[in-house]
């Protein structure tokens, strides 16, 4: 049974750093691409970065220079770093995968056009 667990969330101060971590169980990591995404209270559930299993990455332009996507496939894990957080990066972030025989660009991927299987999803918070 796939499944993904996130970790790591919280309150930070504005200006501070974070780092999720996705433990996947049930499948491995290689034939994967990654991607982590957010909703925020009231707004629309949109996709923060994903990667391909080439080591790819695609960024959403309000996260650009500030967040890192990574994977360690030996852990079978999934890392988003958080660097300079802003009060409007506050949302629930869950990690999905995509099975790279299916996936058609990164970019669809983090625009929910790719079948993708879930985590539970994480509260990161960001306010003094």
């Amino acid at each position: 049974q796939l499944q993904l667990v996130e970790s790591g969330g919280g309150l930070v101060q504005p200006g501070g750093s974070l780092k999720l971590s996705c433990a996947a169980s049930g499948f491995t990591l290689d034939d994967y691409a990654i991607g982590w995404f957010r909703q925020a209270p009231g707004k629309e559930q949109e996709g923060v970065a994903c990667s391909g299993s080439d080591g790819s990455t695609y960024y959403t332009d309000s996260v650009k220079g500030r967040f890192t996507i990574s994977r360690d496939n030996a852990k079978n894990s999934v890392y988003l770093q958080m660097n300079s957080l802003k009060p409007e990066d506050t949302a629930v972030y869950y990690c999905a995968v995509t099975y790279t025989p299916f996936l058609r660009t990164l970019q669809a991927m983090c625009a929910m056009s790719s079948p993708l299987y879930w985590g539970q999803g994480i509260q990161v918070t960001v306010s003094s």
